[in-house]
């Protein structure tokens, strides 16, 4: 795409698909202004960082021509009048195929989750429609790319610390993972696209992988022969509840274990037919 003089405003600009796509808008000629609770002490001249608490929806006041939302997507409808307000006529914003997977979980919270995903794409398009506002939802499947998420890199730690993996029983379900760059480069690739616009889509890896086989793949990217411990599912469930007291743990649950065995992997066709979306295949990083 051409390089705009564009001044873009990133939302949790900090998290995994924020360390690709911040140099991608910079050197495609955008005016980055990232917006973070903890931004780096690194600081460079191709971005404008602002200390921001957007859940109190504090915003920088700065002139804007788009958003990209990378913070929880229920947070983004409260921030639209502020982002009109100064000039945004693009906004992109991040959701999750949990929004499917979650709306029947037997945990109250998780339902509520999915709930709120769902009420937050629905305020999104009918705030941003009737003031021209062109909008885009991304839904991604499990993100994984540089050691930030608490899927796959939670799944390598523990197996560098104990050189198995408990599973519950047989090859569980099926996954598709999607690198964070592949997220970033859909940001790009959809911005001036109206094909993209007003529309969301479910964005997934290239390759789709049983549990069982997703894990081996991270045991061979440890430099480790996979190892395997079977678990009762009721053994497992209480474990989950046991790590979860822990804070560094706390976003566990035991429905997670139930979800070891269910198929969580999602159609991508729709973006690639939209905007050439064509993601890698699951490429977990090696230690260091």
């Amino acid at each position: 795409m051409s390089a705009p003089s564009t001044a873009i405003l990133i939302t949790g600009a900090s998290s995994q698909i924020g360390h690709f796509l911040l140099p991608r808008l910079a050197g495609a000629g955008f005016t980055v202004h990232a917006v973070s609770r903890r931004p780096p002490e690194s600081i460079t001249s191709a971005i404008q960082w602002h200390r921001c608490d957007i859940e109190a929806g504090a915003l920088p006041d700065v002139a804007l021509t788009g958003a990209i939302h990378l913070a929880p997507l229920p947070l983004l409808p409260q921030l639209l009048p502020q982002l009109a307000e100064r000039g945004v006529k693009r906004v992109i914003g991040f959701g999750s195929t949990s929004r499917y997977t979650k709306a029947g979980s037997a945990d109250p919270a998780e339902r509520a989750y999915a709930a709120d995903l769902q009420g937050a794409e629905a305020a999104i398009a009918d705030y941003c429609e009737p003031r021209d506002i062109a909008w885009t939802v991304f839904r991604p499947t499990l993100i994984y790319g540089c050691g930030l998420d608490k899927n796959v890199t939670t799944i390598a730690r523990f197996i560098r610390r104990f050189r198995f993996f408990p599973l519950i029983g047989g090859d569980g379900g099926l996954r598709q993972p999607v690198h964070a760059d592949d997220l970033a480069a859909a940001c790009l690739a959809v911005w001036d696209n109206p094909a993209a616009f007003n529309r969301g889509y479910d964005l997934s890896g290239a390759e789709v992988l049983s549990y069982r086989a997703m894990v081996v793949r991270i045991f061979t990217a440890e430099g480790l022969s996979p190892r395997f411990l079977s678990i009762r599912l009721e053994l497992f469930r209480a474990g989950m509840k046991l790590l979860a007291l822990l804070p560094r743990y706390r976003y566990l649950s035991a429905e997670m274990a139930d979800r070891m065995a269910a198929d969580l992997a999602f159609d991508h066709a729709a973006a690639a037919r939209d905007f050439g979306y064509s993601p890698r295949p699951f490429e977990p990083p090696s230690p260091g």
